[in-house]
């Protein structure tokens, strides 16, 4: 196909185009599906950080043009689930369990989605795909400190992708026992460059009780930032680029979350500015609180009120908002999503194709001494479903039927059966994990955007920006590798024409900062571009 037009300063681009499948019928609601997948644990007593479950990402790891699944296990075998078509599984054993994170990542810039997992005690595996349906675990040369949480973006800005990690102390020194304190580990947060396949360290901090990374751009600089979220009393941390290095972001993050469970980011409202989400602990409205009583009453054993109100960590979710002074304030509340139960995971995504992001948390609590007093140690809650009302603030939508009361960890948002809405994938601790398939009633046309970058050592242009110019406003979105708890997200951008809306053109900032421009762009399309140069 011939170039598309685009502006002077961008490098040759194609488009394909092809149509999306036909959506089932409108019944306003997902229906569940079970996929064959439990993380389990021995004996079935969560003791301690088994409670932490384990993440899942998609991808399409043999380039067939449909998502797979891998869902990581605890005490049983991670699983694979290739995609067959209409919601169809064949499913296969992939790994020893024992996982933690899961992100579906081109590591070697080969064209291929390879697997990079973390383990409970900090080991990190990456298994490179063959291309042929088969993994061969390889080593990521340069990496050596423990990670629990890991995320992957181009950061330096040289084309590659370099990567960050950061340690779950706690977790760690329990599973791994004194030898994780009195030893040599490198606990912490690193940050490794990418120089043509080994990676130099650099420590950011050498202590965390991280459970998640993103790459922001806090300053407004145009560049990737590093945020990680700590659990427990340790704050979260951020650094803006610095010349060669990074810097500490200072006072940028007016308020953050006490225990901080996921990180998502997301133009919540339209406005050209991405907002970030992060999910903490705080029944949800209605909640009865009986069975969190006596949690609350151990974390508050020792917090002086004087020392509480001086910290910007609060015991609720946030939602973070750029501010006309550079700073990232606080609107989790006016936006009615502050408290969501007990949160691992939240993403947004455009649900219901109307134009504007919703919301999705998974929740629930499972410890033998923390819970106690519950029936099998068990905080059961309902996932928590919002809708955004139209940039305004979020309401919640029990009868979309998502409020499972399972107990979720990990979690992705994706296009599983190829109609243009998305479904969901809850990775569920003591449970079969579950695909809500989504029927919802449709406000609009989709939109799906893979971009493609073969020449370069970032092929699916992880870091990319995109904006879908309509006269009904602009909508944003990033090609990432991970958001949320533990889990990775699949490098393709979703939008949702408005009914009525015309679109005006599609707008891409590439990772180097070049821009291309496609105007002849319709709903119900999937659009594969692909960079030349």
């Amino acid at each position: 196909m011939p170039p598309a037009q685009d502006d002077r300063d961008s490098p040759p681009i194609t488009v394909q185009r092809a149509p999306l499948a036909e959506d089932a019928a409108c019944e306003d609601r997902f229906v569940t599906h079970t996929l064959d997948h439990v993380t389990t644990i021995e004996g079935n007593v969560v003791q301690m950080f088994e409670a932490n479950g384990a993440g899942l990402a998609a991808g399409d790891l043999d380039g067939d043009g449909d998502l797979d699944l891998l869902l990581g296990n605890h005490d049983g075998p991670d699983s694979l689930f290739w995609n067959e078509g209409d919601l169809a599984f064949r499913k296969e054993n992939f790994s020893t369990g024992k996982t933690r994170d899961v992100k579906i990542v081109d590591v070697n810039a080969d064209g291929l989605p390879d697997v990079v997992l973390t383990r409970n005690t900090g080991t990190l595996n990456y298994f490179e795909n063959g291309g042929d349906g088969t993994f061969q675990r390889r080593v990521l040369p340069g990496v050596a400190a423990p990670a629990y949480v890991t995320n992957w973006a181009d950061l330096d800005g040289d084309g590659d992708l370099d990567l960050v990690t950061g340690s779950y102390d706690a977790g760690l020194l329990t599973d791994r026992g004194n030898e994780y304190i009195v030893g040599n580990a490198r606990r912490g947060v690193y940050y490794y460059t990418n120089d043509n396949g080994r990676f130099r360290m650099a420590p950011l901090a050498t202590e965390a009780q991280a459970l998640a990374i993103l790459f922001p751009d806090l300053n407004g600089d145009g560049k990737p930032d590093i945020l990680v979220g700590n659990d427990f009393n340790t704050p979260d941390m951020a650094w803006v680029r610095a010349g060669d290095g990074w810097a500490d972001a200072g006072d940028l993050l007016v308020a953050m979350t006490h225990s901080t469970m996921s990180y998502d980011q997301a133009d919540v409202d339209n406005s050209g500015d991405f907002e970030i989400f992060a999910a903490d602990m705080k029944p949800y409205p209605g909640e009865t609180m009986g069975g969190w009583e006596p949690m609350m009453d151990a974390m508050m054993v020792g917090m002086v009120q004087e020392q509480m109100a001086a910290d910007p960590q609060i015991m609720e979710n946030v939602l973070l908002v750029p501010g006309e002074d550079g700073r990232l304030w606080n609107m989790a509340p006016d936006w009615g999503v502050d408290g969501t139960g007990w949160t691992w995971s939240s993403k947004f995504g455009d649900l219901n194709l109307d134009g504007y992001v919703d919301l999705y948390t998974v929740n629930g609590m499972i410890e033998e001494r923390l819970f106690a007093h519950l029936p099998d140690h068990e905080l059961v809650e309902e996932n928590q479903a919002f809708r955004n009302e139209e940039g305004l603030r979020f309401e919640r939508m029990p009868g979309w039927d998502l409020d499972s009361p399972n107990s979720g960890r990990g979690m992705v948002m994706a296009d599983l059966d190829g109609d243009g809405d998305l479904d969901i994938v809850v990775n569920n601790l003591r449970g079969p994990a579950r695909l809500f398939e989504n029927r919802l009633c449709r406000g609009g046309e989709p939109l799906l955007v893979n971009l493609r970058w073969p020449d370069s050592a970032n092929p699916f242009a992880i870091g990319a920006h995109l904006r879908l110019v309509t006269d009904a406003g602009t909508q944003l979105r990033d090609i990432r590798v991970g958001s949320g708890y533990l889990s990775g997200d699949a490098p393709v951008a979703h939008f949702a024409m408005p009914a009525g809306a015309t679109i005006e053109a599609l707008e891409i900032t590439w990772p180097d900062g070049t821009r291309s421009r496609v105007e002849d762009v319709a709903g119900g399309t999937s659009l594969t571009i692909e960079r030349g140069g």
